[in-house]
C-alpha cells in the first residue's frame, strides 16, 4: 500500500511536470522566435538643389534670383532665410520715428529618395517685397523723400513637393500678381552630388 502511495505521488508529480512543461512551450517557442529586424534606413545622399525666382512684366524679365541649398537625402530639411528691414515713416509724428517691416526670402527645403532614381524635392518658399505703385521700377529701393504713394508689402507663399531625377530641372509654379501683373517663375533643379 505505501508502495502504491508513492507510485502515485511519482506519476502525479510526472504529470504535473509533463503540464507545466506544455504550458511554457509556447512561452519558449516566442522567445525563440527570432525578433523582427527594423526597416533598413534609406542612404543618405547628398545632392544639390537650385531655385530660380523670376520675375517678369509683360515679356521683359525683371529679375532672376537663384538660391543654392545643399541638402542630405532623408533627413533634417535645410533652411535658408534672408532679407532685410525696410524703415516705414511714421505718419503725423513731429519726430521722425519709423516702424521697421522685414522683406525677403524664406526657404525651406527636404529632399527623401525614392524608387527608380527619383528624388522626392519638398520645398517651402516664402518671398515678401516692397512695391511702389507710383514708380516705374516696382522694385526699386527706399521711396524718396517726396514720394506721395506709400509703399505697398507683396507677399508670396507656396508648399510644394516635385519628383526630379539627377540633373533633371522642373518649372514648380506660375504666378501673376493681381496688383503689379508682375508674374512669379519657380524652377527647380536637382543634381546629386559626387
Amino acid at each position: 500500500m505505501k508502495k502504491m502511495i508513492q507510485l502515485g505521488a511519482v506519476a502525479l508529480t510526472l504529470v504535473m511536470t509533463a503540464a507545466v512543461a506544455a504550458q511554457d512551450k509556447p512561452a519558449a517557442a516566442a522567445q525563440e522566435k527570432p525578433a523582427a529586424s527594423p526597416a533598413p534606413r534609406p542612404p543618405q545622399v547628398p545632392v544639390k538643389v537650385q531655385l530660380v525666382l523670376t520675375r517678369f512684366q509683360g515679356d521683359k524679365k525683371i529679375s532672376s534670383v537663384p538660391y543654392m541649398l545643399w541638402v542630405t537625402t532623408n533627413d533634417q530639411r535645410t533652411s535658408l532665410r534672408m532679407g532685410v528691414q525696410i524703415a516705414i515713416p511714421s505718419v503725423g509724428s513731429n519726430a521722425s520715428t519709423y516702424t521697421y517691416k522685414d522683406v525677403g526670402t524664406n526657404i525651406d527645403c527636404g529632399v527623401m529618395s525614392v524608387p527608380d532614381g527619383y528624388y522626392k524635392v519638398i520645398v517651402t518658399v516664402t518671398d515678401s517685397s516692397v512695391y511702389f505703385p507710383s514708380r516705374d521700377q516696382p522694385n526699386a529701393g527706399l521711396p524718396p523723400t517726396n514720394e506721395a504713394a506709400p509703399p505697398a508689402f507683396r507677399s508670396f507663399n507656396s508648399t510644394f513637393s516635385i519628383l526630379l531625377r539627377d540633373g533633371q530641372t522642373a518649372q514648380y509654379t506660375s504666378v501673376t500678381d493681381p496688383v503689379s501683373g508682375e508674374v512669379l517663375k519657380i524652377d527647380a533643379t536637382l543634381n546629386v552630388l559626387k
